[in-house]
C-alpha cells in the first residue's frame, strides 16, 4: 500500500500536537497539584516515588509524572527513571490525537477499547479523576464537557476561572524559568 504525502503529512501533525498536549498536560498536571486542594488529596492516596505515564503505541508521545512525598506530581518529560507504574497507552495515534482534541471522551474511548492500562486499576481510575479535574479546570467549559464523563455542577464561574488562571501561571512559569521545584 503506497503513502500518500498527505497521509504522512496529517499524521506528522498529529503526532507533534498530541505530543504538545501531552507536555502541557504534563506541566498542567504537576501545576494542578501545587495550587488545587483537591487535586493534591486525590494523589496523595498514590505511594511515593510512583511513576505515571501516557503513551502513544509502538513509539509515540511519551508524557511521564512522577508522585513526590508531598502529594504532588512532578512532570519528568518523557523518559523514567525507573520502571512505570501505572502506563496509559493509546492503540493508535488517531486515537489519542481523537481524545487530546476533545473529540471523544476518555471513558469512550476506553469503552472502545482504544487505550490500554498496564497497572493497577485503583490508581487508573484515581489517575483519570485527576486528568478530568484538570480538564474542567483548563478548558472553555464547551470543550470540557465533551473531554469528561461528567462537569461538576459546583464548580462555578469565578472558581473555575480563579482556579484556571493559577494553573496556567504555574504552567507559565515552569516553561519559562524551566523550573522543576522538587528535584
Amino acid at each position: 500500500m503506497e503513502i500518500r504525502p498527505f497521509q504522512t503529512l496529517t499524521l506528522r501533525a498529529r503526532r507533534f500536537y498530541v505530543g504538545a498536549m501531552f507536555q502541557v498536560m504534563g506541566r498542567a498536571l504537576q501545576a494542578m497539584t501545587e495550587v488545587d486542594g483537591e487535586a493534591c488529596r486525590e494523589t496523595r492516596q498514590l505511594p511515593p516515588g510512583f511513576l505515571f505515564e501516557m503513551r502513544v503505541l509502538p513509539s509515540g508521545p511519551v508524557m511521564v509524572v512522577e508522585h513526590t512525598k508531598d502529594g504532588r506530581l512532578r512532570f519528568l518529560g518523557t523518559d523514567a527513571p525507573r520502571p512505570i507504574n501505572l502506563s496509559i497507552q493509546f492503540k493508535h495515534m488517531v486515537h489519542a490525537f481523537r481524545v487530546v482534541s476533545f473529540q471523544e471522551k476518555t471513558a469512550i474511548a476506553f469503552a472502545n477499547e482504544r487505550m490500554l492500562v498496564d497497572g493497577d486499576i485503583a490508581y487508573a481510575v484515581r489517575m483519570t479523576r485527576v486528568l478530568n479535574r484538570l480538564e474542567t479546570f483548563i478548558l472553555p467549559r464547551f470543550l470540557a464537557v465533551r473531554a469528561v464523563k461528567q462537569y461538576p455542577r459546583s464548580l462555578g464561574f469565578v472558581e473555575k476561572t480563579a482556579g484556571a488562571a493559577r494553573i496556567y501561571l504555574r504552567v507559565l512559569r515552569n516553561l519559562i524559568g524551566n523550573e522543576r521545584p522538587y528535584e
